[in-house]
């Protein structure tokens, strides 16, 4: 086993502080869950031995972490089997028993939350699975159907519609359903709130509300004729938002310009 790729239980709750944080993985066999049904907040359970069918729906730009009991052959194989897949992996020391005894939170493990809206996604219906999966359930699964099946898949699946009429998570008035998450979820972050108006801005046409705003409607229009699969589509349209998103955070005040003299000194 590969010891020189664990990360301490320290070290991973600085960098769940940080953005993107790691996507952060429990691949404990089913047993263990099962005698023991929690999780470390934030993470998301897949089976260990199911890693190359579930690590092809990862984030390749947001570093993994995976654990299991006590961090060792299941947590540590799935690494490196992540590893050989071109991520940058590693597993907790001393798994979940190790965070627990450091004064680690765990929460109850629970069914994820399931979403569905209209196919064909472009700005409201990617910007509003980004919002959920960062900062209410990083498990939640979304799903895109024909217009008219929307509200029957609801129905049939336990699912919440959104950004369709009529429904809690829809417009209302010159707010997006992007902003209608952020009221029902009680989410406040100024960064969230720049994000909001851009957000608003390029899903309405009200380009004016805000300068990014048309740069965000021309990036969503490209992806959307590049990439024909719903699924795929949101898995990279989440980059979008991680970046206009760390830029609210932390880049507003970072400027770019052309200056040859400096460059060649």
């Amino acid at each position: 086993m590969d010891n020189a790729t664990g990360i301490s239980p320290a070290s991973l709750a600085s960098q769940l502080g940080s953005f993107p944080p790691p996507q952060l993985i429990d691949v404990r066999r089913q047993g263990a869950v099962d005698r023991d049904p929690v999780v470390l907040a934030s993470a998301i359970r897949r089976t260990p031995e199911r890693v190359a069918q579930w690590s092809q729906t990862l984030e390749p730009w947001r570093r993994v972490v995976v654990y299991c009991v006590h961090g060792h052959e299941v947590s540590q194989e799935a690494a490196t089997a992540l590893r050989a897949s071109g991520y940058a992996a590693a597993h907790l020391d001393g798994g979940l028993e190790g965070w627990r005894a450091a004064g680690g939170t765990l929460f109850p493990l629970s069914t994820p939350t399931r979403w569905v809206t209209r196919e064909r996604p472009k700005i409201d219906r990617i910007a509003c699975p980004w919002l959920i999966r960062r900062f209410v359930d990083p498990a939640a699964e979304f799903h895109y159907v024909p217009n008219a099946d929307v509200r029957s898949f609801a129905a049939a699946h336990d699912a919440t519609p959104y950004d369709i009429p009529d429904v809690a998570y829809s417009h209302d008035g010159a707010q997006c359903s992007f902003d209608a998450f952020l009221r029902i979820h009680d989410l406040h972050d100024p960064a969230l709130d720049r994000l909001a108006l851009i957000v608003r801005g390029a899903d309405t046409d009200d380009l004016a509300l805000a300068a990014q705003a048309p740069g965000l409607l021309a990036v969503s229009l490209g992806l959307s004729a590049m990439i024909a699969n719903d699924a795929a589509m949101l898995r990279w349209g989440l980059l979008v938002y991680d970046a206009l998103y760390a830029w609210c955070r932390t880049a507003l005040g970072e400027k770019h310009g052309w200056n040859p003299a400096a460059l060649r000194a």
